[in-house]
């Protein structure tokens, strides 16, 4: 984490200073916290997810989702016997935008440890984004593994056809499927990196989107990842020019790696655009 941080710092936030939140299912150490904080003069805050918000809900049946996982693992699927990267999904799908800690805050961008920034970022994103109405941006989009997904998309669409006033963008099927919306493509954005507004989080739209979602309980009877529940959130209930790519920013996750493709913009950058995977 401190590699990202220090990353952040030199390439983006030494000139403009925005706050860092971490949150936990459990309380961090202050080995963490002391060694985070030095790595910034930003002011660094650390939450602990409730454990409503990272615990299996009453209407999940545990021996059953025990059974799935056991089953995706013959499959090899990656995380396949993995609680915990389960309850990280539906965290981030569900309830990130609802901790205390981010109440007043309008625009998050999430940092995973292990990224790369390629590039000097030399203008403000989140002011980029209020200026222009957009409310998701995303660097890299991929395709989902489809045996972590099987009923997602049913799921979707059943809530589709309960609220059809609340999509916005009848084009992003178009991006979602590639047989006039019978079935999902998994195409998704990589959510290790997103900018985006939490008003979109929290609009009633959303909420009950994933509280249709988490009752079906594919984040635990499959492996529902935060990428595609958010991509197909953002292609359907967003408008398209309230989606943006992001593709002057230099940006690599093992193992995928974003490097913008102008010569100009590559001119503050040490990637190989020939390796980008967008």
């Amino acid at each position: 984490m401190k590699r990202a941080m220090r990353q952040i710092e030199d390439r983006f936030n030494s000139r403009f200073n925005y706050p860092y939140v971490f949150l936990n299912d459990v309380p961090f150490t202050e080995e963490f916290k002391t060694s985070t904080a030095a790595m910034t003069k930003a002011n660094v805050t650390y939450g602990t997810i409730p454990q409503e918000h990272w615990s299996y809900p009453s209407w999940i049946n545990q021996t059953y989702a025990k059974e799935r996982r056991e089953d995706m693992k013959k499959q090899g699927v990656f995380y396949a016997l993995s609680e915990s990267y389960r309850h990280m999904c539906r965290f981030n799908s569900g309830f990130f935008f609802r901790h205390p800690l981010l109440e007043n805050i309008d625009y998050y961008w999430r940092i995973e440890p292990g990224v790369e920034y390629s590039c000097d970022i030399d203008y403000d994103p989140f002011l980029f984004m209020q200026r222009q109405g957009i409310k998701y941006g995303y660097t890299i989009a991929l395709h989902e593994y489809p045996e972590t997904i099987p009923t997602l998309w049913s799921t979707v669409k059943d809530f589709i056809a309960k609220n059809p006033s609340f999509v916005r963008h009848e084009g992003g099927y178009q991006w979602l499927s590639s047989d006039g919306g019978a079935t999902y493509n998994g195409c998704h954005f990589w959510s290790n990196f997103e900018i985006g507004s939490l008003r979109f989080f929290r609009s009633r739209e959303y909420l009950e989107y994933f509280e249709h979602l988490d009752k079906a309980g594919g984040f635990f009877y499959e492996r529902w990842g935060d990428a595609p529940v958010h991509s197909i959130a953002a292609a359907l209930l967003l408008r398209k020019e309230e989606v943006h790519w992001f593709e002057d920013i230099g940006y690599y996750h093992n193992p995928w790696t974003n490097c913008p493709q102008s010569a100009a913009s590559r001119l503050r950058c040490h990637c190989d655009p020939a390796g980008s995977a967008v």
